[in-house]
């Protein structure tokens, strides 16, 4: 994989390709704080890399929240109560923006203890990390071998989002803090320029050199992460859209297609449903990699 460098234009391709940089952030609650969730202090001196990854698409096929939403529901099917409420949200995504959208299509997770949470989690971690694409899962184990920093960042959950860094074996794990209890659930949504703010206020100021991060690596599939890659010395997309891989082509970064459990959208589909109404054993095919 060559030294790829982000070119200084690149700000300026970013609308004309129709990505945003805004990381739609919407409600920021005070009442929740995003805490520094690593298995060890973060050494002050600078490691040899820093490899950043995103989670859904990126390192697993599906949006975690619809695989999360399949394992609660197969084990508190009353949960499914509030899909309405989704639905009838859903058209307005636009208008509600991202973290809004997101706190209705949480309100399963309503009034769950936290200590059954936490279990949940644990849980749902070790059942989807076997599906993690083993291409990703090499390019993880090469970086450890060579002493990078491992950072996982994703917009999802923090509460799962931890757990599969630690099954991962990451030293840094970062998602949206979300504070489970009211029906729509107050939370902090890391998506975005978010994501670049947390690391800024998280890591050592030696981790940076002139705004970049230190001999770094990103990987993604969405150009959501855009503002996250403009932090990175070389960047790998992962399944891009059509529209997103001739941004990368541009860009001169790398593109890895792993395969998918599904092969025509109608496929997708089924099996999105499914996963949204808690049907079946296994629709995302997550068993088939084990």
């Amino acid at each position: 994989m060559g030294n790829w460098k982000i070119s200084a234009d690149i700000g300026s391709n970013i609308s004309a390709f129709g990505f945003s940089r805004g990381g739609g952030a919407g409600i920021v609650p005070r009442s929740v704080r995003p805490r520094r969730t690593v298995s060890a202090p973060i050494p002050s001196d600078p490691p040899a890399g820093i490899a950043l990854f995103d989670l859904d698409g990126t390192l697993l096929a599906w949006d975690c929240q619809l695989l999360f939403r399949h394992f609660i529901l197969r084990r508190e099917p009353w949960r499914g109560v509030f899909l309405p409420l989704f639905l009838l949200a859903a058209p307005f995504a636009g208008l509600l923006g991202s973290a809004r959208l997101k706190r209705v299509f949480l309100s399963f997770l309503w009034r769950m203890p936290p200590a059954k949470l936490a279990d949940y989690s644990r849980g749902f971690a070790w059942s989807v990390v076997p599906a993690v694409y083993p291409e990703l899962r090499e390019r993880i184990d090469r970086h450890r071998a060579a002493g990078h920093f491992l950072i996982l960042s994703s917009a999802s959950p923090e509460c799962y989002v931890t757990e599969i860094g630690r099954e991962l074996g990451f030293d840094l794990a970062l998602g949206t803090p979300v504070e489970i209890g009211p029906l729509f659930p107050a939370l902090q949504n890391h998506k975005g320029a978010a994501k670049v703010r947390r690391l800024k206020q998280l890591l050592p100021a030696a981790y940076f050199d002139d705004g970049k991060l230190r001999h770094s690596h990103g990987y993604t599939d969405s150009p959501a992460d855009l503002p996250m890659l403009e932090l990175c010395g070389s960047v790998t997309v992962v399944n891009p859209s059509a529209v997103f891989a001739a941004f990368a082509r541009m860009a001169g970064w790398e593109i890895v297609r792993p395969a998918r459990p599904w092969t025509i959208r109608a496929g997708f589909a089924l099996r999105a449903l499914a996963l949204l109404l808690g049907l079946g054993r296994d629709p995302a095919a997550l068993a088939k990699r084990l």
